[in-house]
């Protein structure tokens, strides 16, 4: 960011490549503003000042003259690009999804510090409630793009997507992250930018850049970087809404609660997996119905309404039998719906202290993944299993799933396994005191893998 009183130069040279006059953009702010429901009297002296380090555009202006200048320029222009980085780095919520987008990404490749300590907050999780998608999706469609976009072009990103989801579950979230936001940020999020020969096309293309938006914060979740995968949740939460407003963007809303429930952080997760559900019935299958329900139980438990969480196991069982159509790939990331509804209903049973209920769920849930392709997934649940026998004293069990979780871990790259193993360490102690069979080589093996 140029220094006060400086000329931004780089400002400058965005409008001179626009070929626009001050008079001209000044009248663009102010359209893009009126489209956001808010009136400004902005004019050249204004757009005079910003290019000449006078002052810098205030509140959300500086978002409406990116916004004016991508629109001239056919092409995403970005706070960093004209010289607001600092209002880039300190947007906690950025108005334009595909900017929002692209500004995630780039900060990824170039490790901005402040993408690396961003921080998670519980005000966050609540964002989709009083999310205005119609005034973003009347400032997304007053652009018209002049590259063309085609169904390949969607193809790809969505094999992009598949590989390296698979991949994530093999290696772990580490594997291929700068390579999956470059490529967001790059071209996947800029297509959003083109022309669509239907309105179908438009849908699947929105669509398929929230679900590799949904997989970079996953990545980060599965590192450990709780505010970096917050933002890109709430990213593909609006991209979504561009997408499908009722079932995908009910799954994204479903991913800000998973999120925070897996942090402890219950806040908001029972409201936001209700209006999940309010958006999704009716409009989505039963797979994907279960698993919003499966959400709701969680929310519920965590929150300690055992009976509420009672009622929203059921339900979600009750869904899982539907057999109403193919499961949408937004939710068939996840895996098969069956496995996560009963890897979830353990960690349900976990916060309502029913440790057999637990274990064979988790059984359960390992029967129904394959251990090839979600190895990440058997590797967790088998540490899960291994804490709920242990809660049961059967210690030579609880050793025997340990062991096998970390055999799984290794080579990855996963903070969520890392703390697997940290947390079974303290009881790995005890059971070395009482001579436990095969402790003491497991505890070895535990104090390796974290080094």
């Amino acid at each position: 960011m140029p220094a006060p009183n400086q000329p931004n130069s780089r400002l400058r040279e965005v409008i001179s490549a626009s070929g626009c006059t001050f008079d001209a953009l000044a009248k663009d702010v102010r359209r893009v503003a009126a489209e956001n429901g808010e009136i400004l009297q902005t004019n050249k002296s204004a757009i005079s000042h910003w290019v000449n380090g006078i002052r810098e555009p205030s509140g959300r202006m500086g978002q409406y003259l990116a916004e004016a200048l991508s629109r001239r320029l056919a092409r995403t222009v970005t706070l960093t690009e004209i010289g607001l980085r600092g209002q880039a780095e300190t947007l906690a919520e950025e108005t334009d999804p595909v900017v929002a987008a692209t500004e995630l990404g780039r900060a990824d490749v170039d490790r901005r510090r402040f993408l690396a300590i961003a921080a998670f907050t519980t005000a966050g999780v609540a964002m989709p409630l009083a999310y205005d998608h119609e005034a973003t999706s009347r400032m997304l469609r007053a652009r018209t793009g002049g590259v063309l976009v085609g169904s390949e072009d969607v193809d790809v990103v969505r094999q992009i997507t598949t590989a390296f989801s698979s991949a994530d579950e093999r290696l772990g979230g580490g594997h291929g992250l700068t390579t999956v936001t470059a490529y967001l940020a790059d071209t996947a999020a800029p297509m959003l930018r083109a022309r669509f020969p239907n309105e179908a096309l438009r849908h699947a293309a929105f669509g398929a850049v929230a679900e590799l938006a949904y997989l970079a914060g996953w990545k980060h979740h599965d590192l450990g970087q709780e505010g970096a995968a917050q933002r890109y949740y709430q990213v593909g939460y609006q991209l979504a809404c561009e997408a499908d407003p009722h079932g995908h963007a009910a799954w994204m809303m479903r991913a800000l609660a998973h999120q925070a429930l897996s942090l402890k952080q219950p806040h908001h997760c029972i409201d936001l997996a209700e209006a999940a559900l309010t958006r999704g019935t009716g409009h989505i299958d039963g797979q994907t119905e279960a698993l919003l329900h499966i959400t709701h139980a969680r929310a519920y438990a965590a929150t300690d309404e055992q009976p509420a969480a009672a009622r929203a196991l059921l339900a979600a069982e009750d869904a899982l039998l539907r057999d109403d159509g193919p499961q949408p790939s937004y939710s068939h990331v996840s895996g098969p719906a069956a496995g996560t509804v009963a890897s979830h209903t353990a960690r349900t049973l976990t916060d309502l202290a029913d440790h057999v209920g637990t274990e064979q769920q988790h059984r359960d849930a390992l029967v129904r993944w394959d251990p090839v392709k979600y190895k990440r997934v058997h590797a967790l649940t088998y540490a899960d299993l291994g804490d709920s026998l242990a809660a049961q004293a059967r210690a030579d069990e609880a050793v025997a799933a340990w062991s096998q979780a970390l055999t799984l871990m290794e080579g990855m790259t996963s903070d969520r396994t890392r703390k697997a193993i940290t947390s079974l360490r303290s009881t790995l102690a005890i059971y070395q005191r009482r001579k436990v069979p095969g402790a003491t080589e497991l505890a070895r093996r535990a104090r390796e893998a974290l080094a």
